[in-house]
C-alpha cells in the first residue's frame, strides 16, 4: 500500500463519524458550570488557591483565559466562539469523557476522574492529566503575572500534591524556575496580545502573529511534558503510549501551519479521536467494540508517526520548510484541511506540494 496515497482515503473515513464526545451545547464539557471569574475560586489570606487535580477548577483557568484574551482576538473573526485557545478546554473534556483523567493503575478502586465522581476529579497519575496541566496552569499563570487575567497584583498558588510535589510547579516564579522556556514563551505570547491586536497591521497578519506565538508556547509546554510527565507513561497498555506519542506528535503539523483552532475546526478534528483508553489486546484498525471511525484515526496517527520515523523525521522538516510565510500557512492550514476532510483529494500528491511549498520560499 502506498502510504502518502493511503492517508487521504483514511483519514476521510476517520472523520466522517463522530466517536468522540467532546462539546455539550456546543461548549467544552461542563464549562457551564466551571467558575468564570477569579473571585469564584477559592481564596486564603488573600491568595487564591487553585486546585488543578478539581476538573471544573482547571476548566476554570481554560475560562478566565478565553473570556480575557477575546478582546485581543478580533482578527481571528466575528463571534464568541473564534478564539484559538479554544481547542485546549475541548481537549480538557474529551480526556474526561474518554476516561483519561483516571488513575491507571492496574489495580486501582479509585473512581477519580471518572465523569460520575462527585467532585469531578483528576487523577495526579494521569498522563493525560500531567500534560493537560502544563498546557492549563503555566499559561494561566503567565496570564496572571502579564496582567491579562486579572487587575492589579493578583497572588496565585497552585496546589501540588505533596508526595508528588518534584513533579509539578505551584507559582509562576516556581514553573519559570523548573520550566523557563516554556513560560517564557506563554509570556511573550500574553504579553503581545494587547501590542498586536491594537496594531495598524492587516487583520491577517494580526492573526498569523498571534498563532505563531500561540502555537510556539504550546509546542514548547509540550516538550516539557515528554520529560515530566514520562514516568506515568509506564502505567498504560502499549498501544495506549504508541497512540498518545503520536497525538503529541501530530501537534508538529498543525502548530508549523498555525492552524487557526476555534471550537468548530477542533471538534470537527477531534470528534473521531478514541472513546476510551486502549488495553493491550487492541490492535487497531481492528478493534472490535470501538467505532470504524476510532480504529480509523488510530491508524491514521500511527501512520504518520511511522513515516516520520521511516523518513528520519523528513515528513515533519519538509512540512515545517513549506510553511515559510504567512500565505504559506494559510495554503497550509487548507491542505489540512482537504487531508482530512475531502476525499476527492489527491493523497498521492502530498509530498510534491509540500516540496513545492518549500522550493518557492
Amino acid at each position: 500500500m502506498n502510504f502518502i496515497g493511503s492517508v487521504g482515503a483514511v483519514v476521510v473515513l476517520a472523520v466522517l463519524g463522530q466517536a468522540a464526545v467532546v462539546t455539550e451545547n456546543g461548549l467544552p464539557i461542563q464549562w457551564e458550570k466551571a467558575p468564570s471569574e477569579l473571585s469564584q475560586l477559592p481564596t486564603v489570606d488573600g491568595v487564591i488557591q487553585v486546585n488543578p487535580w478539581d476538573y471544573l477548577q482547571r476548566m476554570a483557568l481554560y475560562k478566565l483565559l478565553i473570556n480575557s484574551t477575546d478582546p485581543y482576538m478580533s482578527s481571528m473573526g466575528p463571534g464568541d466562539k473564534e478564539n484559538p485557545l479554544w481547542s485546549l478546554p475541548l481537549q480538557l473534556g474529551w480526556k474526561l469523557k474518554s476516561g483519561r483523567l483516571t488513575d491507571p493503575s492496574p489495580a486501582t478502586t479509585s473512581t477519580c476522574g471518572l465523569e460520575s465522581s462527585e467532585p469531578v476529579c483528576i487523577s495526579p497519575l494521569s498522563w493525560y492529566g500531567c500534560i493537560n496541566y502544563y498546557l492549563s496552569v503555566l499559561p494561566f499563570l503567565a496570564a496572571v503575572q502579564t496582567g491579562v487575567v486579572g487587575k492589579g497584583e493578583v497572588q496565585v498558588q497552585v496546589q501540588v500534591p505533596a508526595e508528588m510535589a518534584q513533579d509539578y510547579c505551584s507559582s509562576y516564579t516556581d514553573c519559570s524556575t523548573k520550566h523557563p522556556d516554556a513560560m517564557a514563551k506563554w509570556h511573550t505570547f500574553f504579553q503581545s496580545l494587547q501590542q498586536i491586536s491594537e496594531s495598524e497591521d492587516t487583520d491577517f497578519n494580526k492573526k498569523d502573529q498571534i498563532l505563531g506565538l500561540m502555537w510556539a508556547a504550546e509546542e514548547e509546554s509540550l516538550k516539557t511534558t515528554y520529560v515530566a510527565c514520562s514516568e506515568r507513561q509506564k502505567l498504560y497498555s502499549s498501544p495506549e503510549v504508541r497512540f498518545g506519542l503520536s497525538w503529541i506528535s501530530s501537534a508538529a503539523y498543525v502548530a508549523a501551519a498555525r492552524f487557526h483552532a476555534n471550537i468548530e475546526r477542533s471538534e470537527k478534528f477531534m470528534a473521531p479521536l478514541p472513546s476510551r483508553v486502549l488495553q493491550e489486546s487492541d490492535s487497531p484498525p481492528n478493534i472490535a467494540d470501538l467505532s470504524a471511525e476510532e480504529n480509523h484515526t488510530l491508524y491514521v496517527f500511527g501512520w504518520m508517526s511511522s513515516v516520520n520515523q521511516l523518513l528520519g523525521g523528513s515528513l515533519v522538516s519538509l512540512w515545517r520548510s513549506a510553511m515559510c510565510s504567512a500565505p504559506a500557512r494559510e495554503k497550509g492550514q487548507a491542505l489540512l484541511h482537504d487531508l482530512v476532510l475531502d476525499p476527492k483529494f489527491p493523497g498521492t500528491s502530498l509530498m510534491s506540494i509540500l516540496s513545492e511549498m518549500a522550493t518557492s520560499c
